[in-house]
């Protein structure tokens, strides 16, 4: 019998959490070829397998566990805002202008200015967005695109020129072209609008993009993150991370969901697949990047979220659906029949019932589909009924207290106290026999791993307290980002827990995460964070 290989990585530890059901702790991991080869209960059980190139990390004060998945994230949006005008530091206005205008004194005249993506005005003193006018007054000598999220952008007068928007222009179906009580323009696009901005904006260099990517993945995996499930990737920006792959500037696992948001027709769904099936054909896909699948939205958001009640303030308006039933029906069944798999976001009662109806016929259509075909994406405000539904049909669901976290104020103000405490049911979701996964939303909630645990267990957002009856447990909140995500990707043979053969994505924290005093876990960064074998992550 051969001795075994010595060991790339080892890792000594005061605690080492497998998360395999009825494990105990482990004191030691060791990691060979990118792989978990052996774990034991004494600090010392695996020092046989030291070799001369071992790397051997002595933590007798930390804590190990899996790497985590964020399951709903841009990680491709990160790495376009990563180097823009750093607004979320501001606190009012007047610092977020002067920002821009600090941006603009060294940027050559008609040089687009961008900003960076997570932030929220309601975060801001004034609670508002600034306005076409105070962007003039902070450059008229450069086009400005302030954006919020995906899918909120206010531009200043020569960007509007730039993409071509008038006082006539009119909104794209499912988009939104703001304009004050006198039929003004503010120069607020929300939702499909952003793409008459998007289509003219300048491209930059592959080698950009690159960078872009590697320092936003770098940012991932400094909170813990060691895969993110990317759901708006441009098909056309798979290239983009390919050529980051094999750059080696991805430090996270990515798994891509394509986005659908502009394939409004049987033939646009069918020329998206076309290209996604090219990628499958060329055999692209590997354990650092995957192709999930395609990503679409059945309504909007804070401000836009379909419900079933109206809005405060607004006995007319129920929010926004972005598809008609039937409609999306089509384009859901034209993927699925392809092999792809789909996550549809829903925000509303209402717009999460509608998407239950839709999901439902297709699986009547599709008997037999694997698990995980289709997935809701957020399912914030989750009614029982629809709770029923969803696990009736084995339907998973994204959730993300981060982006509840950072919005609670926006949604309180569209949807009232009560409708935003019952957000994210997390609770009733798992009692009910839920497969639910935790995210972030980033650019709209802050990504990391334990701040997304305290968030969940804790229910605290910039409005305070809401909703602490939905609140769940540490192990549970850990398991939405590990066991659960593995599950929804159906890689739990190799990843969510620590185990033989297993792969070596891991992190060290500095305190136990399922111990330690709850306020802590806000600010709980890790030591190191290691994917594949390889430290991502070190502090």
């Amino acid at each position: 019998m051969t001795d075994p290989a010595p060991a790339d990585l080892l890792i000594r530890a005061a605690a080492v959490h497998t998360l395999v059901p009825g494990e105990p702790p482990r004191r030691a991991v060791a990691v060979t070829g990118g792989r978990i080869a052996a774990l034991a209960a004494a600090p010392d059980g695996l020092d046989a397998l030291i070799g001369p190139a071992t790397e051997v990390v002595d933590a007798p004060d930390s804590t190990m566990l899996p790497a985590f998945d964020d399951t709903h994230t841009h990680l491709v949006l990160a790495g376009h805002s990563v180097h823009g005008v750093p607004v979320h530091r501001a606190r009012d206005l007047p610092g977020f202008l002067g920002l821009i205008r600090e941006r603009a004194a060294r940027t050559p005249a008609g040089q687009w200015i961008h900003t960076t993506v997570n932030w929220q005005e309601v975060l801001l003193t004034e609670q508002r967005m600034p306005t076409t006018g105070e962007l003039d007054d902070a450059t008229a000598e450069h086009p400005v695109l302030v954006r919020r999220g995906a899918y909120n952008m206010v531009l200043n007068s020569a960007a509007l020129r730039l993409a071509g928007i008038t006082a006539a222009t009119e909104a794209p179906p499912g988009g939104v072209i703001e304009r004050d009580g006198h039929g003004r323009l503010t120069g607020r696009l929300v939702n499909r609008a952003v793409e008459l901005v998007e289509r003219v904006l300048p491209r930059p260099t592959l080698a950009e993009r690159i960078e872009g990517l590697r320092a936003a993945s770098a940012g991932y995996a400094a909170t813990g993150i060691g895969t993110v499930r990317d759901c708006l990737v441009p098909v056309e920006d798979l290239d983009v991370l390919d050529a980051a792959r094999a750059g080696g500037a991805l430090a996270v696992r990515v798994r891509a969901l394509v986005s659908g948001f502009a394939a409004r027709t049987p033939e646009q769904v069918d020329a998206l697949l076309d290209r996604m099936d090219d990628w499958r054909a060329d055999g692209r896909d590997d354990d650092r990047l995957r192709l999930w699948g395609v990503k679409f939205g059945i309504d909007g958001g804070f401000e836009a979220g379909a419900v079933e009640e109206p809005y405060q303030g607004q006995p007319c308006y129920h929010g926004r659906l972005l598809w008609e039933p039937a409609e999306l029906l089509a384009a859901v069944d034209r993927v699925v029949e392809r092999g792809w798999r789909v996550g549809v976001h829903a925000w509303g009662d209402r717009g999460l019932r509608v998407l239950l109806d839709v999901f439902e016929q297709v699986l009547e259509r599709r008997p037999g589909l694997p698990p995980g075909t289709l997935v809701v994406e957020h399912g914030g405000l989750a009614r029982p009924e629809q709770r029923a539904r969803a696990v009736a049909l084995g339907i998973p669901v994204t959730v993300q207290h981060p982006l509840l976290h950072d919005g609670a104020l926006t949604q309180q103000r569209a949807w009232g106290e009560e409708r935003t405490a019952a957000l994210f049911p997390l609770r009733e979701w798992l009692d009910e026999g839920a497969l639910i996964t935790g995210g972030s939303d980033f650019p709209v909630g802050p990504y990391g791993a334990m701040v997304s645990v305290w968030g969940m267990t804790t229910r605290g957002t910039t409005a305070g307290v809401v909703g602490p009856e939905h609140a769940i447990g540490r192990a549970e909140a850990i398991a939405l980002h590990t066991v659960n995500a593995a599950r929804l990707t159906g890689e739990s043979a190799v990843r969510g827990s620590l185990r033989p053969g297993s792969f070596a994505d891991l992190t060290v924290w500095p305190r136990d995460p399922l111990d330690c005093p709850v306020d802590a876990l806000r600010e709980l960064l890790p030591t190191r964070t290691v994917v594949d074998g390889r430290t991502t992550h070190l502090s």
